[in-house]
């Protein structure tokens, strides 16, 4: 046997075409479950962004949706443990225990507070409020209140209950047949969908209404309608969560033009929109039970509307203002709600004298009218298109009535009104206005004038107004002696800086996600934070003095007086209803984190007491058991593809799907990968700059020492490392690629998609043919320009480890160019590591550019 064969018959062998093809099933399994544990994991961060906001008492909810909320938090957190155990092979079997423990303090919690019983199958709306929304649905008990308890004008009207609807399930075995057609629907798979939405819209369809259920709601017809028979109304879905924890922002029906004689069809239409494909796939992604829905409704007179719009009790546009918007159009109000038409706009200033600032007249061409002949267009005559819809007295009155609802719910107003043919005003809906996050929707005010300007366009993750001196904080050693009142500045959001927040008057990162782990603790804190303030570090001088708006997600140079106005004007209150306590404890077994350090060592399963901390544990294993992927990609050659390039590695390939396009034989060349990390890393690899031309300058020194361990090195190992494979495991979003040239290896790990928190880079390399001093030179090298980067960095002996994560997709992939260039321009670094100066200035000419 000669020695090539000798060495061959040492090396692991390629596995037969059967087993190749296992070995790609089992990447491709578990690269779902890593998905599906990102996917639970950013859905886990927004459900508790729901609870923080919930708190502050300015949206209505009760215990069927906190239960709601309880259900989706256990659930995605018991998906991402299920999800790290398929990765590990179960190398985490406490952790299910744990979330069961977490999960049981909070059903006991839960079962503290029974869920109401009814037998109601109607309630008048004089007899509704916020205390029945459990019974009637979010919309209904809304309408309720503001008629009974804030004196507020609305239609004539009645609740139909969730009563009603759970009586029309039992009817027939109408639930049993529903849960049947639900089991075989799959979010990923549309057609399963449609095809159960379909069948229980047939089934609910032969279903009549139970007698007792029909006689009811037609009573309440008679007795909330002057005139029944000739009485049109709207019957809108009041399910419940709707316009609550989770929008269902257009899932269900609301049925314009309803007569006694339709309204059977009528509640059968809207009691179906529960159903319809896209509620079914939006509970599926959200992780809501079928057993947690419940339709009530509301039916409410029409208003033969002249005119109507939307009142806004605070600038929608720049939260700082104090004057309320206006908007009116002739006709419905679903034209200015979307936005089809130009409406008449007027700025009310509110005050002991409220007066008109401005008023914009439109040409309001179209309208959009309902009658007896349904819903449908019309022109408006030409002496009304030009004319305002409403008189000064009328802009006035809907002004004090916006005032009144902000008084009674404790929080600025998005309200819904009419004008009937009379002249009078009803409201017809009030929900919440979200003033932090106006700037997410484009909506940004022009920044204050004559205040110098440093960060603009920043994610706002609490919302307030911080005043104070500058810290910037690079590392966690900054912490030590942050002071009273300072504003922290920082690279990347990070959990440890719960550290100071009882003492930071506001906090500024260059990124992060208002969904992390951080963010949530800043509101959990109440301290005024954004993120995603780019150059944040490089604009902002330590000790300077700031003013952060983390309304519009802004910082100032010095203290700007508008500012502290706002900051000194009373908060809105939180909540302090019993149903408010019950989320206060539900929230303390999902919301508070306590392990903030990975490398303590009680960063363990076992330290996990709230759902947080399971969160936090599994996202910071997942990476790692992501990255024991590469060792098990060399046993894959089979399945693979030889990447065709101008590199000096051999690079084969393995497609999870969409990482790869056009590729029918053994090679793939640079234009074919579609995978968004691959390419980009490919884009730095590739650069002609990073690569030697000519001979290299090589340290006489650094030539013998590599030499020397070259002679010291079993042949087989020799053989093994020059001209072994390297691997990338690849699909549209993630990148698995694992290097092993000469004496060194590396491997890059990375997702890169649309999705800010489910970013990542994480960067391991080790090993280099010099002496034990010169390796570790390289390696301090190479964390110095990846810190430089942003990455965060761990060195230990000649082995480096970098993460970038929760960035944009654009700056993950610009990243990705920065490393493949480092991969190039390190390979033979080792050999001029000849002090420890060279490490400096090798970091500093690869920032320049400068790769030789």
């Amino acid at each position: 046997m000669g020695f090539r064969d000798l060495i061959q018959a040492l090396l692991p062998q390629k596995k037969a075409g059967q087993e190749n093809e296992a070995v790609l099933r089992s990447f491709r399994l578990q690269y779902t479950h890593f998905k599906d544990l990102l996917l639970s994991n950013a859905e886990l961060g927004t459900i508790m962004a729901e609870i923080d906001e919930k708190l502050k008492g300015a949206a209505l909810f009760g215990m069927n949706e906190i239960r709601a909320l309880a259900t989706r938090s256990v659930f995605h957190t018991m998906r991402m443990v299920t999800a790290l155990n398929a990765i590990s092979g179960d190398r985490y079997g406490t952790l299910p225990a744990m979330v069961e423990h977490i999960n049981a303090r909070i059903s006991a919690i839960l079962d503290s507070k029974p869920q109401p019983v009814i037998t109601e199958y109607t309630f008048p709306l004089s007899a509704v409020n916020k205390g029945l929304v459990d019974v009637v649905g979010g919309k209904c008990a809304n309408l309720g209140e503001m008629r009974n308890r804030a004196n507020i004008p609305t239609p004539a009207g009645f609740a139909i209950t969730t009563a009603a609807y759970e009586a029309f399930l039992r009817g027939e075995g109408l639930r049993d047949e529903i849960l049947k057609q639900l089991r075989e629907a799959r979010a990923d798979a549309p057609a399963t969908v449609v095809a159960a939405s379909e069948a229980i819209f047939r089934t609910i369809n032969r279903v009549g209404v139970p007698e007792d259920v029909m006689r009811d709601i037609l009573d309440a017809w008679d007795q909330s309608f002057a005139d029944p028979v000739s009485t049109r109304a709207a019957l809108r879905s009041s399910a419940i969560g709707e316009d609550g924890i989770l929008s269902f922002s257009g899932q269900y029906r609301t049925i314009l033009g309803v007569t006694r004689e339709t309204l059977e069809n009528a509640f059968r239409e809207v009691l179906a929109s529960l159903f319809s494909p896209r509620a079914i796939t939006y509970r599926i992604h959200h992780g809501v039970s079928f057993e947690h829905c419940a339709m009530g409704m509301a039916c409410i007179e029409m208003v033969d509307a002249l005119a109507s719009g939307i009142i806004f009790s605070r600038h929608p546009v720049n939260p700082l203002s104090d004057e309320m918007v206006l908007n009116a159009i002739w006709g419905l109000g679903a034209y200015a709600v979307d936005g089809i038409i130009e409406p008449d706009t007027w700025h009310v200033r509110p005050g002991p004298v409220p007066h008109i600032a401005m008023q914009h007249v439109a040409d309001k061409r179209v309208r959009l009218v309902s009658d007896a002949a349904g819903k449908h267009e019309e022109a408006v005559p030409e002496a009304l298109r030009t004319a305002p819809c409403l008189s000064t007295a009328q802009v006035l009155e809907l002004a004090a009535i916006a005032s009144r609802l902000e008084g009674h719910y404790h929080h600025p107003q998005d309200i819904e009104w009419a004008l009937d043919r009379d002249g009078r005003i009803m409201i017809l809906q009030s929900r919440p206005m979200r003033l932090a996050h106006a700037h997410h929707n484009g909506l940004a005010t022009t920044a204050i004038e004559g205040a110098q300007l440093l960060i603009d366009q920043a994610d706002i993750a609490c919302a307030g107004i911080g005043s104070g001196q500058a810290v910037l904080a690079q590392n966690l050693d900054n912490l030590a002696d942050f002071p009273e009142g300072g504003i922290l500045i920082a690279p990347h959001s990070l959990p440890n800086y719960v550290l100071v927040m009882n003492r930071a008057q506001a906090i500024v990162t260059e990124a992060g996600s208002i969904t992390g782990h951080m963010a949530s603790l800043a509101r959990e804190f109440d301290v005024p934070t954004i993120l995603n303030a780019r150059l944040a570090t490089t604009k902002i001088l330590d000790g300077q003095t700031l003013t952060v708006d983390a309304i519009t997600g802004r910082v100032y140079a010095g203290v700007v007086p508008e500012l502290m106005t706002f900051k000194s004007a009373q908060r809105f209150r939180i909540a302090d209803s019993p149903v408010h306590a019950i989320l206060r404890q539900v929230a303390d077994q999902i919301v508070p984190l306590h392990l903030l350090d990975p490398k303590s060592p009680v960063f363990k399963p076992e330290s996990c007491t709230t759902l947080h901390d399971v969160m936090r544990f599994v996202h910071e294993l997942c990476y790692t058991e992501m990255f024991r992927i590469s060792d098990r990609a060399s046993d894959a050659g089979a399945v693979s593809c030889q990447l065709k390039a101008k590199l000096p590695i051999d690079l084969h390939l393995i497609d999870l799907g969409g990482g790869l396009r056009d590729v029918y034989g053994p090679y793939v060349f640079p234009e074919q990968v579609t995978s968004a990390p691959l390419a980009a890393l490919l884009s730095g690899m590739l650069r002609p700059e990073v690569h030697v031309r000519g001979p290299r300058p090589i340290d006489v020194g650094g030539f013998l020492s590599v030499m020397t361990q070259h002679m010291l090195e079993p042949p087989t190992v020799q053989a093994q490392r020059f001209g072994e494979r390297s691997y990338g495991i690849v699909s549209d979003t993630y990148l698995n690629f694992s290097s092993r040239v000469g004496y060194h290896y590396s491997v890059v790990d990375a997702y890169c998609g649309e999705t800010v928190s489910k970013n990542y880079i994480t960067f391991q390399f080790k090993g280099g043919a010099a002496d034990e001093i010169r390796r570790e030179r390289r390696v301090r090298c190479i964390a110095l320009i990846l810190s430089r980067l942003g990455f965060t960095t761990d060195v230990r002996g000649d082995m480096t480890q970098a993460r970038f994560q929760k960035f944009s997709r654009e700056e993950t992939c610009e990243r990705l160019d920065q490393l493949g260039r480092l991969l190039i321009v390190t390979r033979q670094m080792d050999m001029l590591m000849t002090s420890e100066a060279a490490v400096m200035a090798m970091a500093d000419n690869f920032m320049a550019g400068d790769y030789h």
